[in-house]
């Protein structure tokens, strides 16, 4: 028989609080559950010892707690560990952790499969299967075992974000609330390939960083390797980022995988520096993770070097993305997938 309780992680204070006093329970009892779900993270209602028994008993007929470990981990030499959670009992997404010196950030998924259909990307090529739940995107960073040494949060795993975003912007007003973590929203930075009206609504919600996935400066090139710039054009995505403020704490990044012969020669960087001309942005360039049956291919280190100082010259501050993980399945979405064909072979 299928579980129906409720889970509490990823219910914000206000639905906690509705949810127990329609089932009888005194409504202060909300701000409790949230402290032990969210603060203390604990496992069972049988952990709430500030709470009544018998309400702790109510509580338990109706609700689980919602936590699932992560089912693998892959570690590499270099500190980086992706972790594989189960969702739906029948998917895989996965969560990279990178550890950085002071710092340690989460990459997080928000889909099972994408739309996407990125050619470079591994994701696309499991198509896209269902939205996370709340519940399943805060799962990944609060079961994560190294949740005490976070300090940074990047919504550029598996997925879309923006083709997902009632449950992104749930996740991040819990991940910012004083009931929950209390984190700046300066720590959190969200991808997209340029939704458009998700991500005006993005852009309106919060202040969390922004990292726009652009990867070529041509329009019409960029539509052959992302599907996606034939409904949500990289020129009008440009023209609406321009109405917002980025001068401050606030960053706005591209993202720019770097592919050998398709967009890594001084004619590219000389439309990409005019394409983002007045924008208060960065670029990221990123090494590209080969994946099979794409005919792509990477750069090496000099060239890396040479377009990041080029364009940093020329005016658009530009940084090269620290290749990690490249022994435990780099490219995003290579472990999911290889989890999923091994469960369908069995």
């Amino acid at each position: 028989m299928e579980n129906c309780k409720m889970k509490l992680l990823g219910m914000t204070l206000p639905q906690i609080k509705e949810s127990i006093t329609a089932a009888g329970m005194p409504a202060f009892t909300a701000k409790q559950i949230a402290d032990w779900v969210y603060k203390k993270r604990v496992r069972s209602i049988d952990e709430m010892s500030n709470i009544s028994i018998k309400n702790r008993e109510r509580l338990a007929q109706l609700f689980e707690v919602g936590f699932a470990e992560p089912v693998e981990a892959m570690r590499s030499v270099d500190g980086t560990i992706k972790y594989l959670y189960q969702v739906d009992n029948s998917h895989y997404v996965e969560a990279v952790y990178i550890p950085d010196g002071d710092r340690a950030t989460l990459c997080v998924s928000s889909q099972v499969g994408c739309k996407m259909n990125c050619l470079f990307c591994m994701t696309g090529k499991q198509r896209y299967t269902a939205n996370l739940s709340c519940n399943e995107i805060l799962n990944q960073i609060y079961a994560l075992p190294e949740f005490e040494n976070l300090t940074n949060i990047v919504f550029m795993g598996m997925g879309e974000p923006c083709d997902n975003l009632d449950n992104l912007l749930q996740t991040i007003e819990i991940l910012t609330a004083d009931y929950a973590t209390a984190w700046s929203p300066h720590r959190l930075t969200v991808s997209s390939v340029g939704v458009r009206k998700g991500l005006k609504r993005l852009l309106d919600s919060g202040d969390y960083h922004i990292a726009i996935s652009l990867h070529h400066p041509e329009p019409a090139r960029r539509s052959e390797i992302m599907p996606a710039e034939r409904g949500y054009s990289i020129t009008e995505i440009i023209e609406l980022l321009k109405q917002y403020d980025f001068s401050h704490q606030r960053r706005l990044t591209f993202e720019y995988i770097v592919f050998k012969g398709g967009n890594d020669s001084p004619t590219h960087a000389r439309k990409l520096l005019r394409l983002l001309s007045g924008l208060d942005c960065r670029i990221n360039l990123i090494r590209y993770h080969a994946i099979p049956g794409v005919p792509l291919e990477g750069v090496d280190g000099e060239a890396m070097t040479r377009l990041r100082d080029y364009l940093t010259a020329n005016g658009i501050f530009t940084t090269v993305r620290a290749s990690r993980g490249e022994d435990i399945f780099a490219a995003c979405g290579m472990l999911s997938t290889a989890k999923q064909e091994k469960k369908e072979k069995n």
